[in-house]
């Protein structure tokens, strides 16, 4: 008979309700594609005003150290992203970690991947997306502030005052508020971002492809040119995806597959709607790395 510690010990094994029935539809999901899962899961759109533990950081790499852990990796992975992005450096750096661990990535978007969820889905091999799925822009946030847009303002403005000398009392406020380097920083994380993302597409999704460093040039274009997307908040249907380029599965097309990662989808939002759970990343056995109020390990 196991004592009063053995039983407390299976109940945080076996976790609350919401952990099973998210438990029972990703070994379902790995079941039905013979592959590994990994799901991603930030639960900004329950937040009411967005902040939180949200974005991607480089604490997430734990995660994914315990997520790929004694899983056979010759299985490839699927990774489920529902995320509103984060830093490029945690993003580089989660994404390396991958592509050493799984030869063969495909990210699926049951909702919304922004920003660096975006980036993220670039390094896989193909994307899954449905009718209601997203993507968003890469151009980069600096200090809280779209790169693109300061750059755009600082031309502006340069090209106003050298036209016309009077319109110096115009900008003086607003230029002051740069500090001497922000432009130069700026600059290099547009660049920063888009050669990731253009390095990503040419040795995974359009590797081998004839028309590929084309292909990769318009990728990058459309999703990092704030002039083009006018928004970094901008959703980009699976439609606008597959048309500049990227390689797009439609999860309508298996309807087994849609039910299976829809399934996972709501059984996720449900914990992020229900539980303290600001962020889930976990695999198919169950092992989970969950931020809350503190970040909790769950091995099972």
């Amino acid at each position: 008979m196991p004592n009063w510690n053995e039983i407390l010990d299976q109940i945080q094994e076996a976790g609350s309700t919401h952990d099973i029935m998210r438990r029972r539809y990703l070994a379902e999901l790995h079941e039905l594609t013979g592959r590994n899962v990994i799901i991603y899961y930030s639960g900004w759109l329950q937040s009411a005003d967005g902040r939180g533990p949200f974005s991607i950081v480089d604490l997430d790499k734990i995660g994914f150290m315990s997520a790929a852990h004694k899983v056979d990796h010759s299985k490839g992975l699927d990774l489920l992203l529902h995320t509103p992005g984060g830093e490029t450096a945690a993003t580089e750096s989660i994404v390396d970690y991958l592509h050493k661990m799984f030869a063969d990535i495909r990210v699926i978007v049951p909702q919304l991947a922004m920003s660096a969820g975006t980036m993220i889905a670039c390094a896989a091999r193909s994307i899954v997306m449905g009718k209601q799925s997203s993507l968003g822009p890469i151009d980069p946030q600096f200090r809280g502030l779209p790169a693109h847009g300061v750059i755009e303002e600082f031309n502006q403005a340069h090209e106003e005052i050298r036209d016309d000398p009077t319109r110096v009392a115009v900008w003086q406020p607003i230029i002051a508020k740069y500090t001497p380097t922000l432009i130069g920083e700026c600059q290099k994380a547009i660049d920063w971002s888009e050669q990731m993302v253009r390095d990503w597409l040419l040795s995974g999704m359009l590797g081998g492809k004839a028309d590929a460093e084309e292909r990769a040039d318009t990728i990058v274009a459309e999703l990092g040119s704030h002039s083009l997307t006018l928004s970094h908040s901008r959703h980009l249907s699976a439609e606008k995806c597959q048309s500049i380029g990227l390689v797009v599965e439609r999860l309508e097309d298996d309807q087994q597959l849609q039910d299976a990662v829809l399934s996972v989808h709501h059984a996720c939002i449900h914990t992020l709607s229900s539980t303290p759970a600001s962020k889930i990343i976990e695999n198919h056995k169950g092992v989970a790395f969950i931020n809350s109020i503190k970040q909790i390990v769950l091995p099972r």
